[in-house]
């Protein structure tokens, strides 16, 4: 092969620590890998399950978004609990967690559960009060978290209630 595999300006770029004026952190001038063995179990957390950071502002110097794993334990629901300001996509790796959240359409409030399998996408909105639980008594559920925020926002809550009926 007789041309480079990258040209200045183009693809993956190793010279743009070379840039002039460029100001780049160390952290956001390369690609980063994290392995499975390194996620950071030092993330906020609710009872009953355990979230570990893969991708953070405290892991690669991210700015806009956090991504890592969540555990649920068999038999085992989280604290009820929202993400702030952080729109959370979730997408189910093993297990089939259960999602619990409020809903309002009808007359009255509702409880829905959302019934997941592995390779399902549930998305919670900023502020969203919910739980996740799993039912199964022998298997722990896994799933990725990925937030629009740079960490793991959680705030834990004694209830779950309808967005709007309280303050957030």
């Amino acid at each position: 092969m007789s041309e480079p595999l990258t040209t200045p300006g183009e693809g993956f770029h190793p010279h743009l620590h070379d840039a002039a004026g460029q100001s780049t952190s160390p952290l956001r001038s390369r690609l980063h890998h994290i392995r499975a063995d390194a996620l950071d179990g030092d993330t906020a957390q609710s009872g009953g399950m355990r979230r570990f950071a893969a991708v953070s502002g405290r892991t690669v110097g991210s700015e806009k978004l956090w991504m890592g794993q969540t555990h649920v334990a068999p038999s085992t629901a989280s604290s009820d609990h929202h993400h702030g300001e952080s729109e959370t996509a979730i997408y189910v790796v093993s297990g089939h967690p259960e999602f619990v959240f409020l809903d309002d359409t009808g007359a009255q409030p509702e409880e829905v559960r959302l019934r997941t399998s592995p390779g399902d996408y549930i998305f919670v909105p900023p502020f969203v009060p919910h739980r996740e639980e799993n039912p199964d008594p022998a298997d722990e559920a896994v799933v990725v978290i990925a937030r629009s925020t740079q960490e793991a926002i959680v705030v834990n809550l004694p209830g779950l209630y309808v967005l709007g009926a309280e303050e957030h």
